[in-house]
């Protein structure tokens, strides 16, 4: 039976691995796909892909751009939101500049977890709801003064 290979051991291929030691590639592979579910299940934003990186391109961000931002993936509910802003702005004769920020590291980085969220001037003033373009004007005047 030997002269076929069967009975042998095979041997497996070895790798180095996140722990800087060789390790079994099948091993690597079934730490890797533990580290992934764990990224998932842990509520990660991003999948997994949160790190120093990312998150300091996402604190950039922030800083960046219109002074009023709608976060959110681009949904119904997001766009509806960005219509009323977008329409309060007008009737209080303010910057019609809005950012959409669909980036969910850029949107992780606002502390938000429900969609969608106003920001106005770096702080979030509601998340979770669609506001009217009435409530949306409330805000502004409070936040803006």
């Amino acid at each position: 039976m030997a002269l076929f290979g069967f009975g042998k051991k095979k041997e497996e291929e070895m790798a180095k691995c996140d722990c800087v030691n060789m390790c079994k590639v099948s091993d690597i592979e079934v730490k890797k796909a533990a580290e992934a579910e764990k990224a998932k299940s842990s509520g990660c934003c991003c999948g997994g892909d949160c790190n120093a990186e990312t998150m300091a391109e996402a604190e950039k961000a922030k800083t960046g751009g219109a002074s009023v931002k709608v976060l959110g993936s681009g949904c119904a509910k997001c766009n509806q939101l960005e219509v009323a802003t977008l329409e309060a702005l007008k009737e209080l004769g303010m910057d019609t500049n809005i950012d959409h920020v669909t980036d969910f590291t850029q949107i992780a980085a606002y502390g938000v977890m429900t969609t969608p969220a106003l920001v106005v001037d770096g702080k979030v003033v509601s998340f979770g709801k669609v506001l009217k373009k009435d409530e949306v004007v409330k805000i502004l005047q409070k936040v803006r003064g």
